[in-house]
């Protein structure tokens, strides 16, 4: 039986990237998205390319509880040990604390936030008891730095920081690996149309090659955070 990873947002961007590299390295996949068509579309695509492997899809918007739950119920009607846990579901919305449209703060917690925390308590416990596990949650240089049209994503961004951080203290004890990505300006549909040359960004690809890079270390040694900006530095 392959491995198995459950990677969220699979259909663009880090996470589509991160599906392609671990099925390089020989796992099975379980991903969610809210686009249907295009979760048949990368079964399809990867299925063929990689036929050992196993890939399976759940139509869910995660920033819903009950979607969430129902996901986490599909993960665990598998019957098969989740070894990796990519929390990558997120959405950016720009604007100001002053100004943004009420309840922008809310949809991008429920979205960053909450849906990282709820997937999180759902599958660690089978971690804890196998006491084998990595987590890695994709979080931003907005984390740990504030920009002025940043608002709610901002906020939304230190507080999964911190969920990160205080999970990993947690699960020293119970041998689960816990990884924090902090990616700068990557080229994925947040900046689509921007004016920006690609070199301006890192690729998708670049962020699956990290997280991919930190999983296989030794069980001796965590990597707990990772900041990757572009080369010629930030955008905001």
């Amino acid at each position: 039986m392959n491995p198995l990873a459950v990677i969220t947002g699979g259909t663009k961007g880090i996470g589509r990237a991160a599906i392609e590299r671990f099925l390089t390295g020989g796992f099975d996949i379980i991903t969610c998205a809210r686009n249907l068509d295009d979760l048949k579309a990368l079964k399809a695509e990867y299925q063929e390319r990689f036929p050992d492997s196993h890939i399976h899809y759940f139509q869910a918007d995660l920033s819903v509880r009950d979607e969430l739950d129902e996901f986490v119920k599909f993960i665990h009607s598998l019957n098969q040990p989740v070894e990796v846990l990519i929390n990558n579901t997120g959405v950016f919305i720009p604007g100001q604390i002053h100004n943004e449209a009420e309840g922008t703060l809310e949809k991008t917690m429920e979205t960053n936030l909450y849906s990282a925390y709820h997937l999180t308590r759902g599958l660690v416990p089978g971690m804890m008891e196998k006491k084998k596990g990595h987590i890695f949650t994709i979080c931003s240089t907005a984390s740990i730095i504030a920009y002025p049209n940043g608002g709610s994503y901002c906020i939304s961004k230190f507080a999964l920081y911190g969920m990160t951080k205080v999970l990993r203290e947690e699960m020293k004890p119970h041998n689960v690996r816990v990884t924090a990505i902090l990616p700068g300006a990557t080229l994925t549909d947040s900046w689509k149309g921007v004016d920006l040359p690609e070199e301006r960004f890192i690729g998708a690809d670049d962020i699956a090659e990290t997280i991919w890079s930190a999983f296989t270390l030794s069980a001796r040694a965590v990597v707990e955070e990772i900041l990757v900006r572009p080369q010629l530095g930030d955008l905001n």
